[in-house]
């Protein structure tokens, strides 16, 4: 029992080693396998015992995290989850996106229980430690408008960029909590947002209701130019679709935005004073 307690932290400690020779802290199964030599299913059952010992944590299928040594041993660390979200889509082409980019973009005052990750690979949706991953899959010529972001001193994610954010928000308010909190983002950057760009970017996307809920908001808010709301009222649904789609299909319809406005306007309006 002795030896295969010896046997156990000499491998340990030589697996941590060389994951931090190799700048990697966080791990698959193949590369317990490559340093150690283990074959798949001794890899697994040693890394689980690694678990046990709070010397790593399971992030995601397969996937594990060296506890930080500064932090001693713990089995409650737990990951950051935007960096969590970048290891569970691996090599596939992805940036986090929604209620997620919005929280990176501090157009947000509520913390965030669900990442949400677009893609134009399908992916299934997860939990991991208490945490939602939604993976929203979009079509290729759909994946445009991100940028890298900075999550620690050591680690980058790829979120979508300002424009791109409020656009997604706006096609999908049931992805960052309702049209209220995107019309809160939207005023609490709007002297950030490259107004040409975000033009561009919702020509590319051609989601008519996207047109509609902007030039809503940018009314009730006062932005943006009469010019540039000329634009956005030419690129109109013809159907009045709802402003939140997870509120009640009630209330009066705005013949100029061709909107059913189902969300008091002072109760949008009181936002710019909160």
């Amino acid at each position: 029992m002795q030896t295969n307690s010896k046997t156990m932290k000499s491998r340990s400690a030589n697996l941590i080693s060389s994951l931090y020779d190799k700048q990697k802290t966080r791990f698959s199964i193949d590369d317990v396998v490559d340093i150690t030599g283990l074959d798949r299913q001794s890899a697994r059952s040693f890394t689980s015992k690694l678990v046990i010992r709070g010397l790593v944590t399971h992030i995601g299928p397969g996937l594990y995290a060296i506890v930080p040594f500064d932090l001693g041993i713990s089995s409650r660390f737990q990951e950051n989850p935007y960096i969590v979200a970048r290891e569970l889509v691996r090599d596939n082409l992805y940036f986090l996106s929604h209620a997620s980019a919005m929280d990176l973009h501090q157009m947000v005052t509520q913390p965030q229980l669900v990442i949400y990750v677009t893609s134009p690979h399908f992916m299934r949706s997860q939990t991991i430690s208490g945490a939602e991953y939604h993976f929203v899959r979009c079509k290729k010529e759909a994946f445009f408008g991100f940028t890298e972001h900075w999550v620690s001193k050591t680690d980058k994610v790829i979120i979508s960029d300002l424009e791109r954010t409020i656009l997604d928000g706006l096609a999908h308010p049931q992805y960052c909590g309702g049209i209220s909190e995107v019309a809160k983002g939207l005023w609490i950057q709007h002297n950030e947002i490259n107004w040409d760009r975000l033009l561009e970017y919702a020509t590319r996307l051609d989601k008519k209701v996207v047109f509609n809920r902007l030039g809503y908001l940018l009314d009730l808010y006062g932005l943006a130019t009469e010019e540039f709301r000329l634009v956005l009222k030419g690129r109109l649904s013809s159907s009045f679709p709802l402003l939140d789609p997870l509120m009640p299909k009630e209330g009066p319809y705005k013949s100029s935005w061709k909107l059913q406005i189902n969300i008091p306007p002072e109760e949008l309006d009181r936002i710019r004073f909160t």
